[in-house]
Protein backbone atom coordinates (compact mmCIF):
# COMPACT_ATOMS: atom_id res chain seq x y z
CA UNK A 1 0.00 0.00 0.00
CA UNK A 2 1.44 3.52 -1.17
CA UNK A 3 2.02 6.12 1.69
CA UNK A 4 0.19 9.18 1.95
CA UNK A 5 1.25 12.08 0.31
CA UNK A 6 2.61 14.69 3.03
CA UNK A 7 4.08 17.73 1.80
CA UNK A 8 4.57 19.27 4.94
CA UNK A 9 6.62 16.80 5.92
CA UNK A 10 8.73 16.78 2.77
CA UNK A 11 8.92 20.67 3.23
CA UNK A 12 10.31 20.00 6.61
CA UNK A 13 12.53 17.54 5.78
CA UNK A 14 14.46 20.15 2.80
CA UNK A 15 14.55 22.95 4.92
CA UNK A 16 15.95 20.85 7.56
CA UNK A 17 18.46 19.43 4.27
CA UNK A 18 19.38 23.31 3.50
CA UNK A 19 20.17 23.86 7.43
CA UNK A 20 17.61 25.86 8.57
CA UNK A 21 16.13 25.28 11.90
CA UNK A 22 12.02 25.06 12.36
CA UNK A 23 10.87 26.78 15.74
CA UNK A 24 9.23 24.40 17.79
CA UNK A 25 5.89 25.38 18.76
CA UNK A 26 6.35 25.25 22.31
CA UNK A 27 8.26 28.47 22.02
CA UNK A 28 6.64 29.91 19.22
CA UNK A 29 3.07 29.85 21.25
CA UNK A 30 2.98 30.84 24.63
CA UNK A 31 1.60 28.97 27.51
CA UNK A 32 -0.05 29.89 30.98
CA UNK A 33 1.85 29.30 34.18
CA UNK A 34 -0.05 26.42 35.09
CA UNK A 35 0.77 24.52 32.07
CA UNK A 36 4.53 25.77 32.74
CA UNK A 37 4.52 24.16 35.95
CA UNK A 38 3.18 21.10 35.10
CA UNK A 39 5.25 20.26 32.32
CA UNK A 40 9.09 20.52 33.66
CA UNK A 41 10.44 18.58 31.51
CA UNK A 42 13.48 20.69 30.20
CA UNK A 43 11.82 21.57 27.16
CA UNK A 44 11.31 25.13 25.37
CA UNK A 45 8.81 27.22 25.85
CA UNK A 46 7.46 30.79 25.60
CA UNK A 47 5.40 31.50 29.17
CA UNK A 48 2.66 34.05 29.66
CA UNK A 49 2.07 35.47 32.93
CA UNK A 50 2.05 38.38 35.66
CA UNK A 51 4.81 39.61 37.76
CA UNK A 52 3.84 38.45 41.69
CA UNK A 53 7.07 39.21 43.00
CA UNK A 54 10.92 37.87 43.47
CA UNK A 55 11.63 34.55 44.92
CA UNK A 56 14.29 34.45 47.58
CA UNK A 57 13.98 30.70 48.68
CA UNK A 58 11.95 27.62 47.81
CA UNK A 59 8.73 28.33 49.14
CA UNK A 60 9.02 32.24 49.95
CA UNK A 61 8.47 34.90 47.34
CA UNK A 62 8.86 38.89 48.50
CA UNK A 63 6.86 41.85 46.89
CA UNK A 64 8.90 44.53 48.28
CA UNK A 65 12.74 45.56 49.39
CA UNK A 66 13.79 43.15 46.39
CA UNK A 67 17.28 42.44 47.35
CA UNK A 68 18.72 41.92 43.73
CA UNK A 69 17.68 41.37 40.00
CA UNK A 70 18.26 37.78 39.22
CA UNK A 71 14.98 36.38 39.34
CA UNK A 72 11.04 37.05 39.59
CA UNK A 73 7.95 34.92 40.35
CA UNK A 74 4.93 34.31 37.70
CA UNK A 75 1.25 33.58 38.12
CA UNK A 76 -2.07 33.50 36.20
CA UNK A 77 -3.39 35.89 38.77
CA UNK A 78 -1.88 39.58 39.43
CA UNK A 79 -3.57 38.64 42.80
CA UNK A 80 -2.25 34.94 43.59
CA UNK A 81 -0.02 34.96 46.67
CA UNK A 82 0.44 30.65 46.99
CA UNK A 83 3.92 29.81 45.80
CA UNK A 84 2.62 26.35 44.36
CA UNK A 85 0.57 28.40 41.70
CA UNK A 86 4.08 30.30 40.97
CA UNK A 87 6.31 29.86 38.14
CA UNK A 88 10.21 30.89 38.79
CA UNK A 89 12.03 32.73 36.29
CA UNK A 90 16.02 32.81 36.91
CA UNK A 91 16.79 36.12 34.72
CA UNK A 92 20.08 36.19 33.22
CA UNK A 93 22.61 39.24 33.02
CA UNK A 94 21.42 40.77 29.64
CA UNK A 95 17.69 41.08 31.14
CA UNK A 96 18.23 42.50 34.81
CA UNK A 97 18.27 45.78 33.94
CA UNK A 98 15.14 46.04 32.13
CA UNK A 99 13.63 42.72 34.23
CA UNK A 100 14.92 42.75 37.37
CA UNK A 101 12.55 43.74 40.23
CA UNK A 102 15.03 45.69 42.45
CA UNK A 103 15.63 47.74 39.44
CA UNK A 104 12.04 47.47 37.76
CA UNK A 105 9.80 47.51 41.02
CA UNK A 106 6.53 49.00 38.44
CA UNK A 107 7.17 45.68 37.04
CA UNK A 108 5.09 44.03 40.05
CA UNK A 109 1.90 42.94 38.68
CA UNK A 110 2.58 43.46 35.35
CA UNK A 111 1.72 41.06 32.49
CA UNK A 112 4.95 39.47 30.63
CA UNK A 113 6.07 36.97 28.04
CA UNK A 114 9.50 34.93 29.12
CA UNK A 115 10.54 32.33 26.73
CA UNK A 116 12.98 29.89 27.94
CA UNK A 117 13.57 26.17 29.82
CA UNK A 118 11.05 24.47 31.49
CA UNK A 119 13.37 23.32 34.53
CA UNK A 120 13.46 23.58 38.00
CA UNK A 121 14.88 26.79 40.23
CA UNK A 122 15.41 27.34 43.87
CA UNK A 123 14.28 23.38 43.75
CA UNK A 124 10.37 24.57 42.71
CA UNK A 125 8.59 24.64 39.07
CA UNK A 126 10.70 27.08 37.02
CA UNK A 127 11.98 28.51 34.18
CA UNK A 128 15.71 28.79 33.59
CA UNK A 129 18.21 30.19 30.88
CA UNK A 130 16.02 32.85 29.08
CA UNK A 131 16.49 34.06 25.54
CA UNK A 132 13.72 36.83 25.32
CA UNK A 133 11.67 38.88 28.14
CA UNK A 134 8.54 40.90 26.41
CA UNK A 135 5.83 43.00 27.55
CA UNK A 136 5.71 44.93 31.12
CA UNK A 137 6.92 47.66 30.16
CA UNK A 138 10.21 46.98 30.65
CA UNK A 139 12.22 49.25 28.68
CA UNK A 140 10.97 51.74 30.21
CA UNK A 141 10.68 50.94 34.31
CA UNK A 142 9.80 54.57 35.55
CA UNK A 143 6.39 54.04 33.82
CA UNK A 144 3.94 51.75 35.29
CA UNK A 145 0.89 52.16 33.57
CA UNK A 146 -1.70 49.96 34.68
CA UNK A 147 -0.49 46.91 36.83
CA UNK A 148 -2.08 43.69 35.54
CA UNK A 149 -5.89 43.49 36.68
CA UNK A 150 -5.80 46.19 39.21
CA UNK A 151 -8.63 48.35 37.42
CA UNK A 152 -10.61 45.10 36.25
CA UNK A 153 -13.64 46.15 38.17
CA UNK A 154 -13.09 49.53 36.84
CA UNK A 155 -13.22 48.40 33.21
CA UNK A 156 -16.16 50.05 30.91
CA UNK A 157 -17.79 52.27 33.78
CA UNK A 158 -18.15 55.96 33.83
CA UNK A 159 -19.43 58.60 35.98
CA UNK A 160 -20.54 57.89 39.13
CA UNK A 161 -20.42 54.04 38.39
CA UNK A 162 -16.81 54.54 37.88
CA UNK A 163 -16.21 57.01 40.57
CA UNK A 164 -17.46 53.36 43.06
CA UNK A 165 -15.33 50.84 41.67
CA UNK A 166 -12.46 52.85 41.91
CA UNK A 167 -13.02 53.54 45.69
CA UNK A 168 -13.71 49.84 46.12
CA UNK A 169 -10.37 49.23 44.55
CA UNK A 170 -7.66 51.63 46.29
CA UNK A 171 -9.81 51.41 49.75
CA UNK A 172 -7.74 47.98 49.98
CA UNK A 173 -4.63 49.49 51.54
CA UNK A 174 -2.40 49.09 54.23
CA UNK A 175 -2.80 52.14 56.43
CA UNK A 176 0.65 54.06 57.72
CA UNK A 177 1.57 55.51 61.24
CA UNK A 178 1.94 59.10 61.67
CA UNK A 179 4.89 58.56 62.50
CA UNK A 180 5.94 55.88 59.67
CA UNK A 181 5.69 58.76 57.32
CA UNK A 182 8.38 60.20 57.41
CA UNK A 183 10.81 57.20 56.10
CA UNK A 184 8.16 56.17 53.42
CA UNK A 185 8.25 59.96 52.14
CA UNK A 186 12.27 59.52 52.35
CA UNK A 187 11.56 56.57 49.62
CA UNK A 188 8.79 58.09 47.54
CA UNK A 189 10.13 61.50 47.26
CA UNK A 190 13.92 60.78 46.90
CA UNK A 191 15.63 63.38 44.27
CA UNK A 192 16.33 60.84 41.31
CA UNK A 193 19.72 62.88 41.11
CA UNK A 194 20.68 62.20 44.64
CA UNK A 195 19.47 59.27 47.11
CA UNK A 196 20.27 61.38 50.17
CA UNK A 197 18.02 63.78 49.49
CA UNK A 198 14.56 64.63 48.50
CA UNK A 199 12.05 67.19 46.41
CA UNK A 200 10.21 69.58 48.04
CA UNK A 201 7.30 69.82 46.72
CA UNK A 202 5.98 73.15 46.04
CA UNK A 203 9.33 75.19 45.96
CA UNK A 204 10.77 71.83 44.41
CA UNK A 205 14.19 72.21 46.29
CA UNK A 206 16.41 69.16 46.61
CA UNK A 207 17.11 68.62 50.17
CA UNK A 208 19.05 66.12 52.65
CA UNK A 209 16.59 63.71 54.23
CA UNK A 210 17.88 63.78 57.28
CA UNK A 211 16.52 67.54 57.81
CA UNK A 212 13.15 66.41 58.34
CA UNK A 213 11.80 68.36 61.62
CA UNK A 214 10.32 71.40 62.42
CA UNK A 215 12.83 73.58 63.03
CA UNK A 216 13.77 76.89 60.29
CA UNK A 217 14.40 75.33 56.85
CA UNK A 218 13.86 72.20 58.08
CA UNK A 219 11.32 69.96 55.80
CA UNK A 220 8.15 68.59 57.40
CA UNK A 221 4.97 66.77 56.42
CA UNK A 222 2.70 69.28 54.36
CA UNK A 223 -0.85 67.47 53.83
CA UNK A 224 -1.62 68.95 50.31
CA UNK A 225 -5.64 68.05 50.89
CA UNK A 226 -5.24 70.28 54.04
CA UNK A 227 -5.87 68.35 57.18
CA UNK A 228 -8.49 70.97 58.39
CA UNK A 229 -10.82 70.86 55.83
CA UNK A 230 -12.88 67.76 57.11
CA UNK A 231 -11.48 67.87 60.51
CA UNK A 232 -8.77 64.81 59.94
CA UNK A 233 -6.14 66.10 61.68
CA UNK A 234 -2.96 63.11 61.49
CA UNK A 235 -5.22 60.60 62.69
CA UNK A 236 -4.33 57.27 60.50
CA UNK A 237 -6.42 57.21 57.53
CA UNK A 238 -6.75 60.23 55.43
CA UNK A 239 -4.33 62.05 57.97
CA UNK A 240 -1.36 59.75 56.87
CA UNK A 241 -2.18 58.52 53.10
CA UNK A 242 1.14 59.26 51.73
CA UNK A 243 -0.28 60.07 48.59
CA UNK A 244 -0.93 63.24 49.69
CA UNK A 245 1.35 63.57 51.98
CA UNK A 246 4.77 65.31 50.65
CA UNK A 247 7.88 67.32 51.86
CA UNK A 248 7.98 70.37 52.14
CA UNK A 249 10.16 73.09 53.57
CA UNK A 250 8.61 74.16 56.99
CA UNK A 251 7.88 77.75 56.07
CA UNK A 252 6.30 77.22 52.66
CA UNK A 253 3.97 74.83 54.40
CA UNK A 254 2.90 77.34 56.64
CA UNK A 255 2.81 80.05 53.88
CA UNK A 256 0.08 77.74 52.36
CA UNK A 257 -1.66 76.59 55.67
CA UNK A 258 -5.10 75.62 54.52
CA UNK A 259 -5.59 77.52 51.68
CA UNK A 260 -7.60 75.78 49.10
CA UNK A 261 -5.93 75.89 45.29
CA UNK A 262 -6.29 78.63 42.46
CA UNK A 263 -4.79 80.80 40.77
CA UNK A 264 -3.33 84.57 40.85
CA UNK A 265 -1.81 86.21 43.99
CA UNK A 266 1.55 87.18 45.15
CA UNK A 267 4.92 85.38 45.22
CA UNK A 268 5.59 83.32 48.00
CA UNK A 269 9.26 83.28 50.04
CA UNK A 270 11.03 80.59 49.70
CA UNK A 271 8.98 78.98 46.93
CA UNK A 272 9.60 80.46 43.20
CA UNK A 273 6.72 80.17 40.67
CA UNK A 274 4.34 79.52 43.91
CA UNK A 275 1.55 82.34 44.59
CA UNK A 276 -0.85 83.04 47.40
CA UNK A 277 -3.55 85.64 48.25
CA UNK A 278 -6.03 85.39 50.98
CA UNK A 279 -7.73 82.38 50.11
CA UNK A 280 -5.91 80.75 47.80
CA UNK A 281 -2.72 79.01 46.87
CA UNK A 282 -0.88 77.87 43.57
CA UNK A 283 2.29 75.85 43.61
CA UNK A 284 5.11 76.14 40.56
CA UNK A 285 3.23 75.19 37.52
CA UNK A 286 5.72 71.89 37.30
CA UNK A 287 3.39 70.18 40.04
CA UNK A 288 0.01 71.64 39.51
CA UNK A 289 -1.02 68.91 38.21
CA UNK A 290 -0.10 66.44 40.77
CA UNK A 291 -1.61 68.35 43.52
CA UNK A 292 -4.73 67.99 41.30
CA UNK A 293 -4.37 64.36 40.63
CA UNK A 294 -3.85 64.29 44.58
CA UNK A 295 -6.64 65.72 45.82
CA UNK A 296 -9.06 63.90 43.32
CA UNK A 297 -7.94 60.59 44.83
CA UNK A 298 -8.73 61.63 48.29
CA UNK A 299 -12.21 62.66 46.99
CA UNK A 300 -12.01 58.98 45.79
CA UNK A 301 -10.76 57.48 48.78
CA UNK A 302 -12.69 58.79 51.44
CA UNK A 303 -16.40 58.99 50.79
CA UNK A 304 -17.36 58.85 54.26
CA UNK A 305 -17.72 55.19 54.82
CA UNK A 306 -15.07 54.57 56.87
CA UNK A 307 -15.56 56.88 60.04
CA UNK A 308 -13.71 60.01 58.29
CA UNK A 309 -15.44 62.96 56.16
CA UNK A 310 -17.36 62.70 52.83
CA UNK A 311 -14.57 64.41 50.81
CA UNK A 312 -15.18 66.23 47.86
CA UNK A 313 -13.64 68.78 45.53
CA UNK A 314 -15.46 71.85 44.69
CA UNK A 315 -15.83 75.17 42.54
CA UNK A 316 -15.20 77.38 45.77
CA UNK A 317 -12.40 79.30 48.06
CA UNK A 318 -12.84 79.78 51.82
CA UNK A 319 -13.99 76.02 52.52
CA UNK A 320 -12.72 76.47 56.34
CA UNK A 321 -13.25 73.56 57.96
CA UNK A 322 -15.75 72.18 55.75
CA UNK A 323 -14.40 68.76 53.42
CA UNK A 324 -13.84 70.23 50.68
CA UNK A 325 -11.41 71.96 48.55
CA UNK A 326 -11.58 73.94 45.34
CA UNK A 327 -11.88 75.43 43.01
CA UNK A 328 -12.50 71.94 41.37
CA UNK A 329 -12.17 73.84 37.45
CA UNK A 330 -8.52 75.06 38.38
CA UNK A 331 -7.62 72.09 39.41
CA UNK A 332 -8.66 69.70 35.98
CA UNK A 333 -7.25 72.69 34.45
CA UNK A 334 -3.76 72.03 36.12
CA UNK A 335 -3.94 68.09 35.80
CA UNK A 336 -4.68 68.43 31.54
CA UNK A 337 -1.73 70.97 31.31
CA UNK A 338 0.42 69.34 33.77
CA UNK A 339 0.46 65.39 32.80
CA UNK A 340 2.05 63.01 35.12
CA UNK A 341 5.91 62.45 34.95
CA UNK A 342 8.29 59.75 35.35
CA UNK A 343 8.96 61.32 39.64
CA UNK A 344 4.93 61.31 39.59
CA UNK A 345 4.69 57.49 38.30
CA UNK A 346 7.72 56.40 40.40
CA UNK A 347 6.44 57.79 43.61
CA UNK A 348 2.54 56.38 42.61
CA UNK A 349 4.27 52.45 42.29
CA UNK A 350 6.77 52.68 45.57
CA UNK A 351 3.89 53.34 47.46
CA UNK A 352 1.61 50.70 45.69
CA UNK A 353 4.61 48.28 46.03
CA UNK A 354 6.28 48.90 49.43
CA UNK A 355 3.94 51.13 51.58
CA UNK A 356 0.48 51.34 51.24
CA UNK A 357 -0.47 48.59 48.29
CA UNK A 358 -2.99 50.96 47.03
CA UNK A 359 -2.65 53.53 43.56
CA UNK A 360 -3.86 57.14 42.76
CA UNK A 361 -5.63 56.47 39.23
CA UNK A 362 -5.76 59.56 38.05
CA UNK A 363 -1.79 58.97 37.52
CA UNK A 364 -2.43 55.38 35.88
CA UNK A 365 -5.51 56.62 33.69
CA UNK A 366 -5.68 60.35 33.81
CA UNK A 367 -8.56 59.98 31.52
CA UNK A 368 -10.87 59.25 33.75
CA UNK A 369 -11.36 62.66 35.93
CA UNK A 370 -13.13 64.08 33.31
CA UNK A 371 -15.31 61.18 33.31
CA UNK A 372 -15.98 61.75 36.83
CA UNK A 373 -15.80 65.51 36.87
CA UNK A 374 -17.40 66.58 33.60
Amino acid sequence: MARPYRPALIVTAVLALLGFGVTPSTAATPINVSTAIGRQDNSTASVTGYVVGQPTATNTVVRSNFPDDYALALADSASQTSTSAMLYVQIPAAFRASYGLKSNPSLLGKQITVTGTLAAYFSHPGLKNATAFTGGGGSDPGDPGDPGDYYAAAAGKTGPALKAALHTIISNQTKLSYDQVWNALKDTDQDPANANNVILLYSGRSQSKTTNGGGVNDWNREHVWAKSHGDFGTATGPGTDIHHLRPEDVSVNSARGNLDFDNGGAAVAECSGCTADADSFAPRAAVRGDVARMILYMAVRYDGGDGFADLEPNNSVNNGSAPAIGKLSVLKAWAAADPPDTFEKRRNDRIYTTYQHNRNPFIDHPEWIQSIWP
